[in-house]
């Protein structure tokens, strides 16, 4: 099986991918437990005009109407980013049993600023998942992925 740093950088092309289509430059992948990508996704907020349309959350809106919980529980959901809390709850609700992400959601909040297109809260994925019930597994952030994820944030959030 590929590492978590393969997936991540995997993410960061469907980032980038994401501004060529108009959106802002999140990518999320869905992955078996056997290492296969299952789903890629985009942020697709700007272009639907859905707040709700964040890579992660329209992902597992996706896979919830795709596969069963019990398949879900052995998958990993991958980010560029740390989940916001709806997405965090996303992905709790749908039943991924593992999240890894790039970098962390104060990073991002130093990147973007008080930018209206993406005001980041100070709420840690890890502390949505400790108010639940189920366990999740959180892998991130990645230090060493740090700068490569930020490079497509350069200049968009101004």
């Amino acid at each position: 099986m590929k590492s978590d740093i393969f997936y991540l950088r995997r993410c960061d092309v469907v980032a980038r991918e994401s501004i060529t289509h108009g959106n802002t430059p999140f990518g999320a992948i869905l992955v078996d437990g056997e290492g296969k990508i299952l789903m890629e996704q985009e942020n697709v907020e700007i272009t639907t005009g859905d707040c709700t349309g964040h890579a992660e959350t329209t992902l597992m809106a996706r896979a919830s109407r795709e596969y069963s919980k019990e398949f879900l529980k052995n998958c990993t959901l991958y980010s560029t980013f740390e989940p916001c809390a709806m997405c965090a709850g996303a992905i709790y609700w749908g039943g991924v049993g593992r999240l890894v992400y790039g970098a962390s959601e104060t990073t991002l909040l130093a990147l973007t600023g008080d930018n209206p297109q993406n005001p980041t809260m100070s709420l840690s994925c890890r502390d949505v998942f400790a108010a639940g019930q189920k366990d999740i597994e959180v892998v991130g952030p990645f230090p060493e992925l740090e700068e490569e994820l930020m490079e497509v944030h350069k200049g968009y959030w101004k």
